[in-house]
């Protein structure tokens, strides 16, 4: 068969959908340089491919400029097609970074927290997903069968992820039907949100490689368990030294992670639609599911919203390398770039407000009356994709954070999304949102 190869031109767009162009590979430099056309409108495309009410029309024009730094390229050896993308930015004709762009949006938040806090981020998006097939008699939770089964998948998959210029960590059979796990190492900056997209997208081509479908959508079944976003945090300085951990924080935090922290707590109500943004993210986001319910601390505690991990070094300095601190109100509808900006950006405004470190809890917060939960600060997180946005809208301080078009253009875009659902039971929400995550 006759062939010129392509390469994609990627971005994640605010659906956290990965959108693009191909273009040949012999003018890969050409596009370095000059990008390849792109239009205002398509960033209103929501999920289920329905263009939401758009402020720009039919007007504009725009450049996707691929990123040499973010180029993937897996051959799998099984004879067929090499697989080639390229993470991508949104410019105008001019070169300037789009107020709409993931990953430029991301660039900025990273920019500001390192002139307030004067650190680098640190992070690792752990993702769990599903093969689409008939559902198995049993879950075969975490078990050696349950790898044996999915083995020749795990190991192709791993030497994809180290092919597209991922470090591989670990992969497992998760608890839920079908349900697996994959991570992988942690990167500086803007690269660890442009792994996480690196990571579903080949997740998926694998799978396809193997005749099968995988979903990372956020729940497939309001009675069956949910596939989560964990996302891991840690700080350097501007030597490349830790600066996460503090010996003399009863939790190990050092005092810029204490207010990091109490800032994405303070703030997490009011941007949870944008780490947890479909209609079906808040049948995750519920007590007892091992996710997130209210904007609580935990340490060591998997229903926490923010979880102090476990570290298993004993000598000072590589306690502090391995210390690190996850965010677990997030899942796979949501770009991995949008998400990691939002968080940071509540992070470094609790570092401006120079807020004090939060104390974990050590309780069941549903099982506290209104009143004391208010006492103590702590809040329920919203319980549908419509109260989310509505809280974000509200807040002036995160409006603030962004272009001043984001948050409403955002807005809009979900309720676009939300359009399409109308009429729909949950089993038929469910059942959308696994057809396109």
């Amino acid at each position: 068969m006759i062939n010129n190869p392509l390469i994609f031109a990627a971005i994640s767009d605010l659906a956290g959908i990965v959108r693009g162009k191909a273009f040949p590979v012999a003018d890969l430099q050409k596009r370095l340089r000059r990008g390849v056309g792109w239009t205002p409108t398509n960033v209103m495309i929501t999920c289920f491919d329905r263009i939401a009410d758009s402020p720009f029309g039919a007007l504009g024009d725009l450049l996707l400029v691929p990123d040499a730094e973010a180029n993937v390229e897996v051959d799998f050896g099984d004879g067929g097609q090499v697989e080639r993308f390229m993470m991508s930015d949104v410019t105008d004709l001019e070169g300037n970074p789009w107020d709409f762009c993931t990953r430029s949006i991301l660039r900025d938040a990273l920019a500001r927290l390192e002139k307030v806090g004067g650190v680098e981020l640190v992070a690792a998006f752990e993702h769990e997903f599903q093969f689409k097939r008939p559902p198995l008699p049993r879950s075969n939770a975490y078990s050696l069968a349950g790898f044996v089964e999915r083995r020749q998948f795990g190991e192709a998959l791993v030497s994809a992820l180290e092919m597209g210029g991922l470090v591989p960590d670990t992969f497992m059979k998760e608890y839920g039907v079908n349900q697996y796990e994959v991570t992988n190492g942690p990167d500086r900056g803007l690269r660890a949100a442009d792994a996480a997209v690196i990571l579903r997208e080949l997740t998926r081509i694998t799978a396809g490689r193997f005749g099968e479908e995988v979903t990372f959508t956020p729940i497939r079944d309001a009675a069956g368990v949910g596939n989560g976003v964990h996302i891991h945090m840690s700080f350097l300085d501007g030597a490349g030294a830790p600066a996460t951990h503090s010996g003399d924080h009863p939790s190990g935090m050092s005092a810029l992670t204490g207010s990091f922290v109490a800032g994405v707590l303070k703030y997490l109500d009011s941007i949870v639609a944008l780490t947890a943004p479909s209609a079906i993210s808040y049948l995750r986001l519920t007590p007892h599911r091992w996710s997130a319910a209210y904007n609580n601390l935990g340490f060591h505690d998997r229903e926490a919203a923010v979880r102090i991990c476990p570290v298993t070094a004993k000598d000072p300095q590589d306690i502090a390398r391995q210390y690190n601190f996850e965010f677990r109100a997030a899942d796979a509808a949501a770009s991995p770039h949008l998400a990691l900006a939002a968080i940071v950006h509540a992070g470094v405004q609790g570092i401006e407000e120079k807020l004090p470190a939060p104390a974990p809890t050590e309780e069941d917060l549903s099982l506290l009356p209104a009143d004391i939960l208010q006492a103590r600060g702590f809040v329920r997180l919203p319980e549908s994709l419509e109260e989310a946005l509505a809280r974000m809208e509200a807040n002036a301080t995160v409006r603030g954070w962004f272009s001043s078009d984001l948050v409403s253009v955002y807005a809009d875009h979900k309720r676009g999304e939300l359009a399409h659902l109308e009429g729909m039971d949950q089993t038929a929400r469910c059942a959308a949102y696994e057809s396109v995550y």
